[in-house]
């Protein structure tokens, strides 16, 4: 693994967490490193999340680097109260969650996530549960089309999976380019189109694989949970599906939502905000940054500060 890696948002996340010394901070996403590393080096210690076994020697290379300030738990970051009190700890000053697959994942053709490069149809952030050959191979056509449709919010929903079923019934899907390509011929072919005619399935099966939305929302009151009064929660999100519950969860827990009609009877006043939003709407990547990572262009940054509010909602 390497710095090639680029974290999206870096010095944006690290500002909105603002770790000190001897604070512990909660990475929930891994992946390259990139967060943890930025938070050691301000003297945080650091309980970071992966379910990819993988990245295991690269995170004990670096809590080595920095003396033993870091311990990786491979396990989902909607778990992450539990992994607390598993350190004989209940709180924390920061969680900062980068939903979505990591660019190394992208990179490995054998994790079966890119349309760009030919693998398994594989699509697991770990090594459990059913792979997105599993879902192409035997979900009926109509919960097919509800899965790009929902998680992938493609318009040919029914017309790719009517395509994908006929196909599989010939020969079972097994390769990620195989898949790309049914799919493509599906929408008529790409066109001069910018972006490729599989990207929206590709992010579907991957959403619907890994669970990814309702670990998300798990996950968000997991941080809710765990975070001491005066915490940081920083979620940078890569999609309008992640970015809308997490806006929606902060709005919430903000006590930033719609005040109704001023003809309408007044509302009982509700359970005090467990969250004083950081700052207004979302931070997107600078011009610089998508030079560099043109990955980046859709992330989007939102964050927010733990009152002394109890939490709404008891988290795993």
């Amino acid at each position: 693994m390497s710095e090639a890696h680029i974290s999206v948002l870096l010095s944006e996340v690290v500002e909105a967490i603002d770790p000190r010394e001897g604070d512990l901070i909660i990475d929930g996403t891994f992946g390259a490193g990139g967060y943890t590393r930025a938070f050691l080096e301000r003297g945080a210690e650091v309980l970071a999340f992966d379910r990819d076994p993988s990245v295991r020697g690269f995170a004990e290379a670096l809590s080595a680097v920095h003396g033993g300030r870091l311990e990786l738990v491979e396990r989902r970051f909607s778990e992450i109260r539990q992994s607390l009190k598993d350190f004989g700890r209940e709180h924390c000053q920061g969680v900062a969650l980068d939903i979505g697959v990591s660019s190394m994942q992208l990179d490995e053709a054998d994790r079966g996530f890119s349309f760009m490069r030919d693998g398994p149809l594989d699509m697991r952030m770990g090594k459990n549960g059913p792979t997105a050959a599993d879902l192409v191979n035997h979900e009926d056509v109509t919960e097919l089309a509800r899965i790009f449709y929902v998680y992938g919010e493609e318009r040919a929903s029914r017309r790719i999976a009517s395509a994908i079923v006929r196909r599989r019934d010939e020969t079972p899907f097994e390769r990620t380019l195989d898949l790309a390509e049914v799919v493509e011929r599906a929408l008529g072919g790409r066109k001069g189109a910018p972006v490729h005619p599989a990207t929206r399935v590709f992010q579907a099966l991957r959403i619907a694989v890994n669970d990814e939305l309702g670990e998300l929302e798990k996950g968000l009151a997991a941080a809710e949970a765990v975070l001491a009064p005066g915490g940081r929660l920083a979620v940078v999100t890569f999609h309008s599906l992640e970015d809308r519950i997490v806006k929606s969860f902060l709005n919430e827990r903000s006590g930033n939502i719609p005040s109704g009609s001023r003809h309408a009877p007044p509302k009982a006043s509700g359970p005090r905000p467990t969250f004083e939003l950081l700052f207004k709407g979302a931070k997107a990547p600078g011009e610089a940054e998508l030079n560099a990572n043109p990955r980046a262009r859709s992330a989007k940054l939102r964050a927010a500060r733990r009152t002394d509010a109890p939490a709404l909602r008891a988290a795993a």
